[in-house]
């Protein structure tokens, strides 16, 4: 079952280093899940300033269960980055499909 989930930072001062410390975690955890076939694709969010401020990943698990199970490990979930997370489910077309 496919998901779009969309991360949204927090908009406090710290929130860009929490990301930044975070993100090489993050970014291994996406590489292990993309080579796994559960994440489909990723961006990040970037404010007016150009700087990120959120994610968007679209995900491929068994189930909702599975997908919140992920997303309980995820590094910017654990390290207080995405300061609310939307999750809706979705079904990328066989034209985007890789």
């Amino acid at each position: 079952m496919q998901f779009i989930v969309t991360g949204h930072d927090g908009t406090d001062e710290g929130a860009l280093s929490r990301r930044m410390a975070a993100r090489e975690a993050h970014m291994a955890r996406c590489k292990a899940a993309r080579e796994a076939g559960t994440l489909l694709y990723a961006v990040a969010m970037l404010n007016d300033a150009g700087n990120m401020c959120g994610s968007v990943l679209v995900c491929d698990f068994a189930d909702r269960a599975a997908l919140d199970a992920w997303l309980g490990e995820e590094p910017y979930v654990t390290g207080k980055v995405w300061e609310t997370v939307d999750i809706c489910a979705g079904k990328v077309p066989p034209l985007f499909q890789v």
